[in-house]
């Protein structure tokens, strides 16, 4: 049976959409498969981690029929790279094997019996859905993943936290030095839930969601969130644990307020950096009124001082952070302009787009 058959590169997308949550080594040797699911002329390929699992359904040329099985998905995606993309190719079932025909070249690969493959149990009721266009949540990704926290034993901070309040989805990150925000208006008003998607769960959806206007569909469970998109169905577990109340992190009422090009800011900072040490990060803002200065130095007593002018006339104040926080903010960001508020040396600053309140930055100050 001709299971499917398309060019190298119809095949070869649909195969990475679904493959980026295969682990390379695995406890169970199934999980490094994809399972192929054929009904009529459609075909479902599936993959999971156990924590995650991905579905897609597409239409192809081949046989109709019913048809399943499961294939290393990584050799077959190796495989096809290696041929042109512009290469019909076609997969056949024979003798419990499946048989990739390109050109003048063959692959014989083993399979594994597809009810072996360890489905992820759907949770028995979800949330109401919502939606908002896959740009602006890959948006909201990118403005807060980068704050998420790595393998820190508070594991609720490994993650981001999602909350559907009335008309507004909030996405929340901290590593417990710095807290990012973002928010976006949703098209129907939805009761209060909050849930924290993991770590290679956020990863996994910024490499899926393009740019398009398209709609992706969320819904939560109590142990479980799934989103639908392009024919696509990402189903996965949620991090058990309580957030830190945000609200409480970001200041409010910092009466020095600075308004300055967020490019200038940060070039000014990725020049001081140069001379900060691997371990050590720290930098020196001062800010008075027309000037805000940055400075840097190291244990071989060598200094980095850089000047941008502000308009500024609040009070003096000299603070110093962990530039790579700064840095990581003004990067994710593409505004032009950027607002810092700050209270004094002590106090966290924040950081927010000018007359737009869907991000905030929260960055604690560092000894220096």
């Amino acid at each position: 049976m001709i299971v499917l058959k398309a060019t190298q590169d119809k095949v070869l997308s649909v195969l990475q959409s679904v493959a980026g949550i295969v682990e390379r080594r695995h406890t169970l040797p199934i999980l490094a498969n994809v399972l192929i699911r054929k009904t009529g002329t459609q075909l479902q390929l599936t993959t999971s981690d156990l924590e995650i699992q991905i579905r897609t359904t597409i239409e192809m040329d081949g046989d109709a029929g019913n048809f399943t099985t499961t294939v290393g998905v990584r050799k077959l995606i190796d495989i096809l790279r290696s041929m042109p993309s512009d290469q019909t190719v076609s997969l056949e079932s024979a003798q419990n094997k499946l048989i990739l025909k390109g050109g003048k070249s063959r692959f014989t690969l083993q399979t594994m019996a597809a009810e072996d493959f360890p489905l992820v149990q759907e949770a028995a009721s979800f949330g109401p859905a919502f939606s908002v266009p896959q740009k602006v949540l890959k948006e909201l990704l990118n403005q807060v993943s980068f704050a998420m926290a790595v393998h820190d034993i508070r594991y609720y901070l490994n993650g981001i936290l999602f909350v559907a309040e009335g008309k507004q989805l909030s996405l929340v990150s901290t590593d417990g030095h710095r807290l990012a925000f973002s928010s976006a208006m949703l098209d129907v008003e939805v009761p209060k839930q909050e849930v924290i998607l993991p770590r290679k769960t956020v990863l996994e959806m910024q490499r899926l969601l393009s740019d398009k206007e398209g709609a992706i569909e969320m819904q939560f469970a109590g142990n479980q969130a799934k989103f639908s998109f392009e024919g696509m169905e990402f189903v996965t577990k949620l991090v058990e644990g309580k957030f830190p109340d945000y609200n409480r992190v970001i200041p409010k009422n910092h009466k020095n307020i600075i308004t300055l090009g967020r490019l200038s800011l940060l070039a000014s900072l990725q020049r001081t950096a140069i001379l900060t040490s691997e371990k050590f990060k720290g930098v020196r803002l001062n800010i008075e009124p027309g000037t805000l200065r940055v400075a840097s130095n190291n244990a071989e007593q060598e200094e980095a001082v850089d000047e941008i002018d502000i308009d500024y006339a609040g009070e003096d104040i000299e603070i110093g952070f962990n530039v790579t926080y700064l840095i990581d903010a003004l990067a994710n960001m593409d505004q032009d302009m950027v607002k810092m508020e700050l209270a004094d040396s002590n106090s966290s600053a924040l950081l927010t787009i000018p007359d737009n309140a869907t991000f905030k930055y929260v960055v604690m100050p560092m000894r220096i």
